[in-house]
């Protein structure tokens, strides 16, 4: 509490509190936070993923489990279970109600997932030998997605957010948004993945989106979970593609009611699609947004056509 009295503060637009800490713009989650920088210890078989929110975060969790359960009766899990509850957040789940969470007795490998930037991992995670995934998206279409996420979850009966969407999107351009700004998120994994090649595998949803097959034997291999000749030839890959989809994920009963928390389990599933943006948002708004990523990762060999 002492330390929040000391951190800038604001109210997003959906009327959420923001904390800005170590230059990053937080939901209220500066004490989880702390709690994984003190205490959490990654063992060599760890595997973290890693996004910025609404970022191909679900998708991820699918394809991460389905892959490392194939041989275990483990990944029909995924058809009952939403893939959240297969894969913890560590910042939004196992931290948030507990300062040092017992962790020992989830069944190696374990896949954990976080929102929390590179740079301010805790020191096990970057210093073992665990394996760190990090998939980024189109910012625009980010930026869409997290505002239909909102409305879909709002306890308040809003026909439309607190702010006027340019008003909203001038502040997203400012770096106003939870865990924001996602230039920085983007850049910090992608320093850490120019520096240890197999330390952080860096993906983008749309490239995902386009070679499905080979983004799953390029994931499995990085985790040393490779696929043999003869599963590629029984169609496993194809298979776990299938079954991960976002149609088939969608249409699960699982997926269609309940909640995580106080989140919708169908909200996570609303259209998928590359290039939404354009929906939604001007030309303007996204040569405004693009000018700025070029001037932002000019010089660091990343690039996004938006």
């Amino acid at each position: 509490m002492e330390l929040l009295q000391t951190l800038e503060q604001l109210t997003n637009w959906d009327g959420r509190p923001l904390v800005k800490y170590d230059g990053v713009w937080y939901p209220l989650v500066i004490r989880p936070l702390l709690s994984i920088q003190k205490y959490f210890k990654a063992k060599d078989s760890d595997i973290i993923l890693t996004s910025f929110p609404k970022s191909g975060t679900t998708w991820l969790k699918a394809l991460t489990f389905s892959i490392v359960n194939r041989n275990d009766l483990n990944i029909s899990l995924l058809t009952s279970n939403n893939p959240h509850e297969l894969v913890p957040f560590l910042e939004f789940d196992l931290y948030l109600h507990q300062e040092n969470p017992d962790l020992q007795h989830i069944s190696c490998p374990r896949i954990f997932s976080t929102h929390i930037p590179f740079k301010s991992l805790p020191e096990s995670i970057r210093e073992s030998e665990c394996k760190v995934i990090y998939i980024c998206r189109n910012p625009l279409d980010q930026f869409i997605s997290h505002l239909h996420f909102f409305l879909e979850n709002t306890k308040t009966n809003y026909s439309r957010p607190l702010f006027e969407l340019d008003e909203y999107f001038g502040m997203y351009c400012q770096g106003i948004h939870p865990f924001g700004p996602i230039c920085d998120h983007m850049l910090g994994y992608w320093d850490g993945h120019l520096e240890n090649l197999n330390k952080v595998l860096f993906l983008k949803y749309e490239d995902l989106k386009q070679d499905t097959a080979f983004h799953i034997k390029k994931i499995a291999g990085f985790l040393g979970y490779p696929f043999s000749v003869e599963e590629e030839k029984q169609g496993v890959i194809e298979e776990i593609s299938r079954l991960c989809s976002f149609e088939n994920l969608k249409n699960l009963e699982v997926n269609k009611t309940g909640h995580i928390g106080v989140v919708k389990k169908s909200s996570f599933f609303r259209k998928g699609e590359v290039g939404d943006w354009t929906n939604y948002l001007t030309p303007a708004m996204a040569e405004r947004f693009e000018n700025m990523m070029e001037s932002k990762f000019e010089g660091s060999g990343l690039m996004f056509n938006i």
